[in-house]
């Protein structure tokens, strides 16, 4: 019944799960090689700002909506830009992060714990440090400031933090993956596995934990 349901009412989230695993697994198959791969890869967090777009509906949160939105759309346009130019897709990235900040900063924690402050700095302070380690690159550094202050307001946010501020996280474990390709440390087999995953999951958790927040579905605090 509720995985009826689920096929009903989110169809568009099924659409996205199943094109991220197809781009998972199939990427390096000739056949899916080009623009299949392209598609998938870019449809599988495309179809995610069409779901939130379907799923927040009209109200005082439409706003909140719209933006989480815009950001996935972003995003999604830069997982398709990065395979062809690095620096382009890290500047759709860079824009996705600043949209993505103005809508935590509209809905920041009243009243947020010593720990979660810690963590919220930590996040902001060392994205960009680590990032700078690992690749050696100071254009990757100064990008990373963008990633560390998403990462840092979705966890200082209202927004559930075992959801929204989680895969913020994943989100920047996956691009510390990306970064350690191009500096001295050798992690494979590791990027290669989990650099997909990880951020797809952290886009997921993202856009399903804001979604059922601004639904009521889940309480904010």
């Amino acid at each position: 019944m509720a995985k009826q349901a689920l096929i009903e009412q989110r169809p568009w989230l099924l659409l996205s799960v199943a094109a991220a695993t197809a781009f998972y697994f199939l990427s390096d198959n000739p056949v899916f090689e080009g623009t299949w791969g392209l598609a998938a890869k870019g449809a599988s967090v495309g179809l995610l700002a069409l779901y939130v777009l379907l799923r927040v509906p009209q109200g005082k949160h439409r706003t909140d909506g719209l933006l989480l939105a815009a950001a996935l759309a972003v995003a999604a346009a830069g997982d398709v830009a990065i395979e062809l130019d690095f620096l382009i897709g890290g500047a759709f990235f860079a824009v996705a992060h600043v949209v993505a900040v103005a809508l935590y900063l509209r809905n920041r924690h009243k009243r947020p714990s010593p720990v979660q402050k810690l963590i919220g700095a930590s996040l902001l302070v060392g994205t960009p440090l680590v990032s700078w380690l690992l690749s050696g690159d100071a254009q990757i550094a100064v990008y990373a400031a963008f990633l560390g202050a998403m990462a840092a307001a979705a966890w200082m946010s209202h927004y559930p933090r075992y959801r929204v501020g989680s895969g913020a996280v994943l989100f920047v474990l996956s691009d510390w993956l990306i970064f350690a390709r191009m500096g001295p440390f050798d992690l494979e087999p590791a990027p290669t596995l989990l650099i997909w995953p990880l951020y797809y999951a952290g886009q997921l958790m993202i856009a399903t934990g804001i979604v059922q927040c601004l639904r009521g579905e889940q309480p904010v605090r």
